[in-house]
């Protein structure tokens, strides 16, 4: 329990977080990975220098000042963030180097603000918020290890198979390489692949959703091509794309995630974009087998790299709408009527092909500005705050303008 006085001086930074946070938090990261670069092996290099980290920390750092007086508010964004840290390798000896670091760049940034008397209590707190963590996330390894045909580290997968989707997905059909049972998961649930690529001083680990139902003997998940290989964010895609080959092996962690379909009979809304498609797959196929009333809309380019658009079509699924939206289809598409919208999604072609009944649950994922648009058309709509979930590809950040 942290004192009154801790609470009240840890209040008392609110305002300043709200305007130094970003940079409190890039300082941090800098100073972290200058004296401990092995964390390089963990972080997300692409995340790092998009500053898509540094922000997403910094609004961590200033929900938990916030509510400083009350962390149970922010438990569902403790164990969101704890699946990521389970599926990365993040330890209990990673807690106090984080802290060292993160209470240098504090004092660094603020200067003569930053009082011995604000230094010790962010101390405090900071080791409260790091054992609530470091608990939660012991539980999730040893879920992970205990379930039938889990592990709570890495285990080695062989590529089983490797299936074009379109012209910039492809996906992976990955086996244990010791032929053993695999875990289940949660349709929606994300793998981390660890992978070393060649030059590279140190590995690269990303999470990609499951893009299959459970109770396969395989794992698959469809991976984007980044168009520019020398980005950041391309460098693992176009390395899976192009060296990754049938037989080769990856490392995998246990499935993880708390972006996953509810277990209950209510009617569904997936909406989707671009490679977010992925989860819906597996939330979709599972909805098949329950004879869930489903209602599908997903959002591409065009045809091209439209994936799984036959799968889904062949989909014996009994109470499924599905609906396409094109931003810039091709003549190919509009011949063959394949798609229902052209431009963007928009919250009034929604209100027409939507049921919108009250006990409907709504789950979308895509890239940033899709999912701002889809938050906006559903809340312009109607559709409470509790029935709508949502993944991000990377760093959670916010979809309110106002609290961007």
């Amino acid at each position: 329990m942290l004192s009154s006085k801790t609470i009240t001086t840890i209040k008392s930074t609110v305002p300043v977080l709200e305007v130094h946070g970003t940079e409190i938090t890039k300082r941090f990261y800098e100073r972290l990975f200058e004296n401990h670069p092995e964390l390089l092996n963990i972080f997300n290099h692409a995340n790092q220098k998009q500053g898509r980290q540094q922000q997403a920390l910094a609004n961590a750092v200033y929900a938990a000042a916030k509510h400083i007086d009350q962390l149970e508010t922010i438990l569902p964004v403790v164990k969101q963030v704890a699946h990521k840290h389970r599926s990365l390798g993040v330890k209990p000896e990673h807690y106090p180097i984080v802290g060292e670091y993160l209470l240098k760049a504090i004092k660094e940034v603020l200067k003569e603000d930053a009082t011995e008397e604000i230094l010790l209590a962010w101390e405090e707190a900071y080791d409260v918020i790091a054992s609530v963590f470091i608990e939660v996330e012991e539980e999730m390894y040893e879920d992970a290890a205990k379930q039938q045909g889990g592990w709570d580290l890495e285990r080695t997968f062989v590529v089983d198979r490797k299936q074009k989707e379109s012209d910039v997905i492809t996906s992976f059909y990955l086996k244990p390489a010791d032929g053993e049972p695999i875990a289940s998961f949660k349709p929606g649930q994300y793998i981390s692949v660890k992978v070393h690529i060649p030059g590279d001083q140190f590995t690269h680990i990303r999470q990609y959703s499951l893009s299959d139902v459970p109770g396969k003997p395989y794992y698959r998940i469809s991976v984007k091509k980044e168009e520019n290989p020398s980005k950041p964010d391309g460098i693992v895609s176009n390395y899976l794309h192009d060296n990754v080959k049938e037989n080769d092996e990856l490392s995998l962690t246990a499935p993880a995630g708390d972006f996953y379909l509810k277990e209950d009979q209510s009617p569904i809304v997936l909406l989707s974009g671009g490679v977010g498609i992925t989860p819906m797959l597996s939330m979709l196929k599972t909805s098949a087998d329950q004879n869930r009333k489903t209602t599908f809309v997903h959002a591409a380019l065009n045809g091209n790299v439209h994936a799984f658009d036959e799968e889904l079509k062949t989909l014996n699924h009994p109470s499924m709408d599905y609906f396409v939206c094109y931003e810039s289809p091709t003549k190919e598409d509009s011949m063959k009527n394949s798609y229902q919208k052209e431009g963007f999604v928009t919250s009034e072609w929604l209100k027409e092909i939507l049921p919108l009944e009250r006990n409907t649950h709504y789950y979308f994922c895509g890239p940033l500005p899709f999912m701002k648009a889809v938050k906006e058309a559903l809340t312009k709509l109607g559709v409470d705050e509790d029935k709508m979930h949502f993944e991000f590809f990377g760093p959670a950040v916010a979809l309110e303008p106002s609290m961007a």
